[in-house]
Formats: C-alpha cells, structure tokens, sequence
C-alpha cells in the first residue's frame, strides 16, 4: 500500500479519538456557520490533527473546515485531498455515532482512494480504486499504527427479495420517492428503505448491506469523495444525474449535483 493512503489512515485514526474524546465532554462549544450548519470544537480540533497529517505530503488539501481557496488557485492541481473532519455533526451532537471522518485522495478530478473513520465504533473503511479493494475493520483503542492484515475485504451483495435503498424515513423528498415508485414498478419489488448517518451511506452499499443510494438533495465535495472512493474500489459507479458520468471533484463548484449509486445492474 502507498504510504501517503497510509498517512491518511492513520489521520483519520487520530483525529477520531481526539473527537471521542470531545463526545465524552459536556460541553461540544457548538457554533453556527454562515450556512446554519453547526460547528464544534470537535470538528476544529480533528481538522487541525488532518491538516498536521497531510500537510507534509506536499498534496494541497481541500478540508471543509479550512478556508477555501479559489477556483484560479485549484484548477491547475492534478492531485489533492478532499477532507470532512467531522462528516455528519448533526448527528454527533446528537449523539446518536453516526459521524465519521472523510479523507479521499483525488487524481485528475477522481477519486483514487478513500477511509472513513467511524470513531464511536472504532471501525475503519478504507478503498484503494487503483487495487479494485476496499476493505473493513475494528481499530484497536489506543493504537494508531495500521496493519492491512487486520481488515477483511468488503464487496456488494446481490440484490435480494427487497430492493434495500438509502434514504431517510423523515426527510424524503419528493424526487426520490418517485424514484422508489419507479423501482417498485420496473423491477416488481418491495423496497426497503435503510437510514443511515453521514458517509455511511455508502459504506452500506459497498458492504452489501444496501442496493442503491439516490442522493437528490445537496452535497458538498467533503461529503461524497471517501465514500465514492470505497464504492468505486468495489465497482459501483457514483454517477452525476446532470451529466450521466462519474461525479468528478476539485470543481470550481463544489457542491455537487444529484447523484446515484445502484447495485440493480
């Protein structure tokens, strides 16, 4: 394995304990960004420990929590990362574990490999697109040094009785519950409908454990660059519903358009 897909792992090993660390506190010292979303101490504490992590690889990061730089200044990069410190912090002021943390290497605009880090169960995702594997694994409290023998390859499953999409039971929009219709209609199945927080959603689909991922509400680069990178590894195509190709990233926008990843062949 490359060192750099290394480097990234153990980022995202570190940076998740010090946020367990913050989750065990009383006091998250929430803010709300320009965007309304909320901001942590967690979020800017795992993104400097990132930051310390990648900095040192000479690639220029693209961090949700780091200020943005321009598009003049980005177009020319063939290589960067794209990082979400803290992918889901609705959900871990909540505490309800479903956040991660997001690190994914970009080549040429697509994504070469990707880990997500879910620090409440300390359990590791990681895809390597060039190896055509991802893989999965428990990391040890405490130790911060990866062994790839420690983790057993993932691939997706075969769609079963039910057709299992990812979605949420209480923010369905509309778009995607004409979609759900048209599956029910076209392939004459039940469909089942798996919530999931933050990038999990696609570690789902690239476990088996889910069908397809119509994502038709807005995302941002951060969001979708880890999790595209696992599912890729395994053969699953995250495509953009506006230009029918594979979500690319390091754009001068970088909130994505509507996309879809399916397992229904």
């Amino acid at each position: 394995m490359k060192e750099v897909y290394k480097i990234a792992i153990n980022a995202a090993i570190e940076s998740g304990h010090k946020i367990m660390e913050i989750y065990k506190t009383e006091d998250f010292q929430v803010e709300s960004k320009s965007d309304e979303s909320p901001l942590t101490i967690a979020d800017k504490s795992a993104n400097n420990i990132i930051n310390k992590f990648l900095r040192p690889t000479g690639i220029p990061i693209i961090s949700e929590e780091n200020k943005q730089l321009e598009f003049s200044e980005r177009k020319d990069w063939n290589k960067c990362w794209i990082v979400d410190p803290l992918d889901g912090t609705k959900e871990f002021i909540k505490r309800n574990g479903e956040f991660t943390v997001n690190i994914s290497l970009i080549e040429n605009q697509k994504p070469v490999f990707g880990v997500i880090y879910v620090p409440a169960k300390n359990e590791l995702y990681f895809g390597d697109v060039l190896s055509q594997e991802s893989f999965k694994g428990v990391i040890n409290i405490g130790e911060f040094l990866f062994q790839k023998s420690n983790f057993n390859p993932i691939t997706p499953a075969l769609v079963g009785d039910k057709i299992k999409v990812v979605g949420s039971r209480s923010h369905m929009n509309q778009d995607t519950l004409d979609y759900i219709e048209n599956l029910e209609n076209e392939y004459n199945k039940e469909v089942e409908i798996v919530s999931k927080g933050s990038s999990l959603k696609f570690c789902l689909l690239a476990e088996g454990k889910a069908d397809v991922y119509p994502r038709f509400a807005p995302t941002m680069e951060w969001d979708t660059a880890a999790g595209h990178a696992i599912c890729k590894a395994v053969g699953l195509n995250v495509i953009d519903k506006e230009t029918s190709e594979e979500l690319k990233y390091n754009r001068e926008n970088l909130l994505n358009n509507y996309f879809l990843i399916s397992n229904l062949g």
